[in-house]
């Protein structure tokens, strides 16, 4: 009788533990676009291209053709990938869809570097109303956030409390605009603006600098020095470490939090490159099911897939 029931038992047990095993089973994203046509291209991106004399067919050429012509960069792209264990075409599909859609390429690696040693020796610093970021995240509201150490949980729970707590609202004697985080505390010049090689936001280098500096070796950087924050992430070399860590973490985010492999799809993770916010937005998919989908800018690089891996 007791052999009978631990028979059972173990039957049972091991029947639990292959149902547990096939819900938390890992599914597979494949390459390929989910919609037929072009999502629509938002209104901005269209402007800035009509302001500038040009098209998105010109500029994605543009950017191809740097490409097709600078070995040396190519070579730098495989490096850093795979250092981040990430297909390289997944860099690739970064860089043409900022390219593309958001900005110019240069004609040359050399630019970029010209233009990241312009930044040395600037004076300006990430504030907002006179109030220095750093001041403003030693306020009482962001208690909760102080004994994280890691960049990115650091700066996220610092960006979700921006939300929650000062968003829109008056808070004491001072009222704080209705916009993102990094809108309002890391853009001194203007609105909307990324910068290098990557486009990267400032915001985002904070967040990823550990994991930078733990896989590159390069120096963390330091909210207190936004010339030096600037100068990095437009440095060709360090721009590609951040890219690959925002890459690294959308393919992690979605494989903790919505049981979905993405690195096998770079359209999908070209548009989490361009929409950001990966670990929420897995977070989302995770809850309500089913699989991601690209939006404009990763649409263009599954269209064009072929054409890109063949630049590597």
């Amino acid at each position: 009788m007791h052999r009978f029931a631990l028979v059972v038992l173990l039957s049972v047990s091991t029947l639990c533990s292959t149902a547990l095993g096939a819900a938390a089973e890992v599914r597979i994203d494949p390459p390929g676009n989910r919609n037929a046509e072009q999502p629509p291209i938002p209104g901005a991106s269209k402007q800035r291209t009509k302001e500038t004399k040009t098209t998105f067919d010109l500029k994605y050429e543009k950017i191809r053709d740097l490409l097709v012509r600078d070995r040396q960069l190519i070579a730098k792209i495989k490096k850093t990938a795979a250092a981040y264990d990430i297909d390289p075409i997944h860099i690739v599909g970064a860089l043409v869809g900022e390219h593309t859609y958001n900005v110019d390429a240069y004609d040359t690696l050399q630019s970029y570097y010209v233009k990241a040693a312009s930044y040395a020796g600037h004076t300006f610093r990430f504030a907002y109303d006179g109030e220095d970021v750093d001041d403003f995240v030693a306020r009482p509201e962001f208690a909760e956030c102080a004994n994280l150490k890691n960049s990115a949980k650091l700066w996220t729970c610092r960006e979700n409390v921006w939300d929650d707590k000062f968003r829109g609202k008056r808070v004491g004697n001072k009222s704080f605009p209705n916009n993102r985080f990094s809108a309002v505390f890391f853009q001194p010049f203007y609105a909307g603006q990324t910068f290098g090689l990557g486009q990267i936001n400032p915001l985002t280098a904070l967040m990823l600098t550990d994991m930078v500096h733990e896989t590159s070796g390069y120096p963390k950087l330091d909210e207190n020095d936004a010339a030096g924050l600037y100068k990095a992430i437009m440095d060709p070399d360090t721009s590609l470490a951040y890219i690959a860590a925002i890459i690294r973490k959308s393919i992690d985010d979605y494989k903790t939090f919505a049981n979905v492999d993405i690195s096998k799809n770079p359209g999908v993770t070209a548009t989490l490159y361009n929409v950001g916010n990966s670990e929420a937005r897995a977070r989302a998919l995770g809850r309500r099911g089913g699989m991601p989908e690209e939006n404009y800018y990763g649409w263009l690089i599954n269209d064009r897939l072929k054409e890109l891996e063949g630049l590597l």
